[in-house]
């Protein structure tokens, strides 16, 4: 039945919101639109922003099973980032340096855009753009995080990559056994919920209808089904990523895998000193499961990683969002890394489902014979991609080629996972290799052969 929504872990960013979260209504009768939009996570919002602003006629409908912002939209790791999961390297190799280079300079002029569109939708989001220093703190780290300055200097990139040497690494970030790191200033911090909620408040007032408790149950061209009523409409745009697997036929299209994350109390400002993050930076170290933080407007920190598993079916469920082995990792990780933080309260731990696509390369589209767009397989990365991809769509919608729709990832069609079981295999022997090789790091001194072996399945190039 369509109108029941089911609440979320408590995220710190959704309990951080203004007012409670009251749902629209649900779609209760056949309706006919130009555009009709599945999921209202941050694609979906920002195509309908970016398409009803150039085509104030445009009808356009959104429907969404929880309401806006339910999934990896509100529940992220509050990075606004420039970063893609596929590595300069490999698009200059598939698409010509040059579209590789237009990427990463589309990505970077988004994080601003997206700036500019918070503050012009009138909201708080507690943005501060500090960037992203990431840390090593082994040997070998630190070779990952000359090699990729290096990268980025041979791209003529070094602008963007700054290598830090241990004063200055420790100096925005002071985690023990800090040998270095990198910084780009390309990066933001933003309370997700706030923004997300704000954008679907912002494109209902634009018009669009928005109804929240409407799940579809089946797309095809031109048509959307939901438990309330059929929508048909010459375009129908999936932007579902980490449920994508819900919906009949696309139960291979895009993996979804959970990532967990847990908030501190305040801290003092005696502790901030000794940790650093006066810019409020993003961060994150070189060990290969990855890690993520930032600080919060209030003075949290913000701490998440990897590590929960892949679920058989790429099934996505409530209980999958906590898992109490993987929160107690994150907590040893964090007081590892910050020794003042080891006993810390912890307020809030929550995860959600982001989404892979099996190269690991994230697309946007629209199939023009059969209205079928859609965007996602961001693979956590997704705050600034999703803006991005909103702009595109709706240069794809309207039919105008432009710098946007002539990106390498326009078009991309990933190659399906596997069937299961070997899906579900395949999936958790990646992500357990990257804990393993970790370890096997530290007790050999030398670059992990499980990482190399295994890196085509969790994305490495």
């Amino acid at each position: 039945m369509g109108g029941e929504v089911t609440a979320p872990p408590p995220s710190l960013w959704l309990d951080g919101l203004d007012s409670p979260i009251t749902p629209t209504r649900p779609l209760a009768r056949d309706i006919d639109v130009d555009v009709a939009i599945v999921g209202a996570g941050f694609t979906g919002l920002w195509t309908a922003y970016y398409l009803r602003r150039a085509r104030p006629e445009a009808r356009i409908a959104i429907v969404e099973k929880e309401f806006a912002g339910f999934g990896a939209s509100g529940r992220n790791g509050g990075w606004a980032s420039a970063l893609l999961p596929t590595s300069l390297a490999t698009l200059a190799r598939e698409h010509g340096r040059d579209s590789a280079l237009a990427f990463d300079a589309a990505m970077r002029a988004s994080v601003d855009e997206l700036i500019t569109a918070a503050r012009d939708i009138g909201t708080d989001a507690h943005i501060a753009k500090g960037g992203t220093v990431v840390v090593a703190r082994t040997a070998l780290q630190w070779e990952r995080a000359r090699a990729e300055v290096r990268e980025a200097n041979e791209f003529g990139l070094g602008d963007h990559l700054q290598l830090l040497d241990r004063d200055a690494a420790a100096k925005r970030l002071n985690a023990t056994g800090t040998l270095g790191g990198t910084f780009t200033p390309d990066c933001a911090v933003i309370q997700p919920a706030r923004l997300v909620r704000a954008l679907a408040a912002a494109v209902s007032g634009l018009g669009v209808d928005l109804y929240e408790g409407t799940p579809a149950t089946a797309i095809s061209p031109h048509k959307v089904i939901t438990p309330g009523g059929e929508i048909t409409a010459t375009h129908v745009i999936r932007a579902t990523e980490g449920y994508t697997a819900g919906l009949p036929g696309y139960k291979r299209a895009v993996a979804p895998v959970y990532s967990l994350m847990i908030a501190t109390a305040p801290l003092s400002d005696a502790q901030w000193q000794e940790i650093g993050l006066a810019q409020r930076e993003t961060f994150s170290d070189y060990r290969h499961l990855i890690v993520y933080g930032q600080r919060t407007a209030d003075g949290r920190m913000i701490f998440g990683g990897r590590g929960a598993p892949y679920h058989f079916g790429s099934a996505t469920r409530p209980e999958f969002d906590t898992h109490a082995k993987v929160f107690t990792k994150l907590h040893a990780s964090l007081a590892e890394m910050f020794p003042t933080l080891a006993n810390v309260a912890i307020t809030h731990r929550w995860g959600g489902a982001l989404g892979i696509a099996r190269d690991w390369h994230a697309s946007v589209g629209l199939d023009s014979h059969t209205g079928l767009g859609w965007a996602g397989g961001y693979v956590g990365d997704g705050v600034t991609t999703t803006n991005l991809a909103g702009r595109t769509l709706r240069d794809l919608i309207l039919g105008e080629d432009t710098a946007l729709t002539r990106l390498p990832w326009v078009g991309h069609q990933s190659r399906r996972w596997e069937m299961e079981p070997l899906r579900w295999i395949g999936a958790n022997a990646g992500l357990a290799a990257m804990s393993v090789a970790d370890a096997e790091e530290h007790l050999t001194r030398r670059p992990s052969m499980i990482a190399r072996a295994l890196s085509p399945l969790v994305g490495g190039h």
